[in-house]
């Protein structure tokens, strides 16, 4: 699982080698004129939440740094996806069974479930693939390539749509 989750991040940090500051906030395109700043910072923060409240075994979900340099700098992003690759590949997988507490707003108030820690793992690297598909449309629009063909592609996506 580690491996996977770090794989998915380092593609993060791949992209953002071959693009430019400009391109990294760029709120230019619609409908929703987000960043690919802004996208990668929203990954690490849910990410952080979990690594911020996994010593209590509280993870709150709405309790996100929204940090701007994370979206309007691009070495601060490169950083932020490192600082979280290093708590990544300090987990132990032992600890996977752990029960948290995870508490997020659903729209309706916050809502509180009781997850294991391999569980919200999953969930926050599938979280971050589908934030990789927004970053894909904004770069599609902005002109520039794909890093790789798979690049916010969900793993079970049959081989077949990655090269329409």
């Amino acid at each position: 699982m580690i491996e996977a989750i770090v794989k998915n991040l380092q593609r993060g940090i791949y992209l953002l080698n071959t693009i430019t500051e400009e391109q990294y906030k760029d709120i230019s395109v619609a409908p929703y004129y987000s960043s690919i700043g802004g996208h990668i910072r929203h990954i690490m923060d849910v990410y952080d939440c979990v690594f911020e409240g996994l010593p209590s075994g509280t993870i709150d979900l709405t309790a996100r740094k929204r940090n701007p340099m994370a979206e309007q700098q691009l070495n601060y992003g490169i950083a932020y996806i490192q600082e979280i690759i290093e708590k990544v590949e300090g987990l132990d997988s032992d600890d996977f069974q752990k029960l948290v507490q995870v508490s997020d707003d659903l729209g309706e108030g916050v809502f509180e479930a009781t997850y294991t820690l391999s569980a919200l793992l999953i969930q926050s690297h599938s979280h971050a693939t589908h934030h990789y598909a927004s970053i894909g449309y904004i770069i599609f629009q902005l002109g520039i390539e794909l890093p790789d063909n798979a690049f916010g592609f969900n793993p079970t996506t049959p081989v077949a749509a990655l090269k329409e």
